[in-house]
């Protein structure tokens, strides 16, 4: 999806039209026109009252009766237009919301995997598809429709007010800069208020999400008063932004109000000094007067709508920024590719980092194919930088990741998914049945290939002492399951998908020794004609590991070889293994000859 072009100076019809298909384009521009046409119809009406009512109060029955012939057939085109711009109306508001919610997955699915870590982008792009999509659609009849009125209907009335009385007409024409004026102004504050209020309704919104994801955490531990005090900071700036927010649009709007007033003031003062001067007749003059007081009602009535317009721009700059995001570079439509040489993965002289903290610095290793390669290294060191960059969450700033010679750019983002199965240490299950969470692998792996995927990674051990056996519920995040039993239905996807690398970042973490070795036995069988790169502490783990790659948590590496090769070095890893060993309270036996 190319970027969107700047929204300065482009109304809010505008940027929808650049934003949804030609189709409903099209339809949303005869949409507009008939809330156009309603308006020039019903200022039009406005405009006759002048010469109706002044030949009322002059006793001319013939006058009388022709300009009410008039009122007759502009209040019945009027009624037409506006039941078919109703009806027109909300079709096309759903045929806008459809096209926003589309256009907004699309690009969500075309942004970069790292993009979606941060909080309060998942927060704002939960919010912008809850309320602002709709919120926006509704807006093409809800506010659209008044603002167009309060715009067209008083120019309609202007121009007719120039035709029965100019010099009125002239305080009208006056009045219309200082009421533009003080519209823009009350619009951009509002404006302002709606972005403070969203930014704080995103991570309001990120903090009751985390407080209730991690409930069981919570629990357990023995002061929740830090995350209870963290979400009612959130809220209690939500509701504070709100109240500012709605303060402010209800103080603009009386102001704006004030000032419409005033401008109506300004008429009844010189329409009396006209009359007075003998210039303007008193049936005439009551006739402009009621004409005033139909010009100045659209008009009122626009001041609170500019809050609402302020708040679906708003959306539509969210939408804007998403645009601008930059996404991962994909090789060309139909370009001939090439294919990977094998499934080792090389780090060529990567440099990577988040903001302005570099994570990796130089870097450079191969995780040979048939192997398994471990990385080790204090807390912070990059490892899971790594599996990142080899799941292509993103591209490094710097270097080259490659698959079996091939850069990941050069193959592609869907190749990338294809060759790569990463399992993280945090372990994400929808709410369905364990099999159906394995089976999305794979969705069209077969009952025998998911249930030996399942043994592989031990899952039928689980399954055999749940009471719906594969059929059991895991609920939402897999909370109805142990932290190792999530872990080994997230392995047992990740095998059922086939893929020649498998990525594991602590993924066996929270797996009890049993099942810990009955997994590492799985893992040896699959490493023969498999990639396996394993980020793990657990001491197992590492020991049978092919190829140990030991982060020096500067960016770089300090050591590489095997278990026994690095012990006996007695350098960086020896101390990091030595280390462990006390913490798990056992000692290592002396190295193999």
């Amino acid at each position: 999806m190319s970027a969107a072009t700047p929204a300065a100076g482009r109304t809010l019809v505008g940027r929808l039209l650049a934003l949804v298909p030609a189709a409903v384009g099209r339809r949303l521009r005869v949409l507009v026109a008939l809330f156009v046409a309603c308006a020039v119809l019903q200022g039009l009406g406005f405009v006759l009252l002048v010469p109706f009512l002044t030949a009322l109060f002059e006793g001319d029955r013939p006058a009388t009766v022709q300009w009410m012939g008039w009122l007759a057939v502009v209040g019945g085109g009027y009624a037409v237009v506006g039941a078919i711009a109703g009806r027109r109306a909300q079709i096309t508001a759903a045929e806008v919301l459809s096209a926003l919610l589309e256009r907004f997955g699309d690009r969500l699915a075309e942004l970069p995997i790292g993009w979606f870590v941060a909080a309060d982008r998942t927060g704002r792009a939960s919010d912008v598809a809850t309320r602002g999509l709709n919120f926006v659609a509704s807006t093409t009849y809800v506010i659209v429709r008044p603002v167009i009125t309060a715009f067209v209907t008083p120019a309609t009335v202007l121009v007719g007010t120039a035709f029965v009385e100019p010099r009125i007409a002239l305080v009208l024409v006056v009045a219309a800069p200082v009421l533009w004026f003080t519209y823009r102004t009350i619009a951009a504050r509002t404006a302002r208020a709606d972005r403070e209020h969203g930014a704080v309704v995103a991570e309001a919104s990120s903090r009751i999400v985390e407080y209730a994801r991690h409930q069981p955490a919570l629990r357990t531990a023995a002061d929740t008063t830090i995350a209870r005090g963290l979400l009612d900071e959130a809220i209690g700036r939500r509701h504070a932004t709100a109240r500012e927010a709605h303060l402010n649009a209800g103080g603009a709007t009386a102001l704006f109000a004030v000032v419409v007033h005033l401008c109506v003031v300004a008429v009844l003062v010189t329409g009396v000094w006209l009359t007075l001067d003998g210039g303007l007749g008193v049936p005439t003059l009551i006739g402009l007067l009621v004409l005033t007081v139909r010009f100045t009602e659209p008009i009122v009535s626009s001041g609170a709508l500019g809050g609402g317009l302020a708040a679906a721009r708003n959306t539509l700059d969210h939408l804007d920024e998403l645009d601008a995001e930059p996404a991962l570079p994909e090789p060309a439509a139909g370009a001939p590719r090439r294919e990977p040489a094998g499934h080792d993965v090389r780090f060529d002289r990567v440099h990577f980092g988040y903001d302005a903290r570099t994570v990796l610095d130089d870097l450079s290793f191969t995780a040979p194919q048939g192997a398994m390669t471990a990385l080790v290294g204090p807390s912070g060191s990059g490892k899971s930088t790594i599996v990142r960059l080899l799941a292509r969450f993103y591209d490094p700033g710097a270097g080259t990741v490659s698959i079996g010679g091939v850069a990941l750019p050069e193959l592609g983002s869907t190749r990338v998914a294809e060759l790569v199965a990463p399992v993280f240490q945090d372990v994400y299950l929808f709410d369905g049945t364990v099999i159906d969470n394995i089976r999305l692998g794979r969705p069209d792996a077969s009952d025998d290939e998911v249930t030996a995927a399942a043994r592989y990674a031990r899952v039928d051990e689980i399954v055999a002492r749940l009471p719906g056996g594969w059929d059991t519920q895991v609920g939402e995040g897999g909370v109805l399951l142990s932290g190792g039993e999530r872990q080994r239905v997230a392995i047992a996807r990740a095998l059922l998908k086939a893929a020649p690398i498998v990525v594991l970042d602590e993924a066996t973490s929270a797996l009890d020794p049993e099942n810990d070795e009955a997994v590492g036995r799985s893992l040896d069988e699959l490493r023969r004609d498999r990639t396996l790169v394993v980020v793990a502490h657990r001491l197992q783990t590492i020991r049978t590991a092919d190829r140990i790659i030991m982060l020096d948590g500067h960016g770089g590496i300090a050591e590489h070889g095997t278990h026994d090769e690095l012990v006996a070095r007695d350098g960086a890893y020896a101390r990091y293994w030595h280390a462990r060993n006390r913490a798990a309270g056992w000692r290592l036996a002396a190295p193999a000859e």
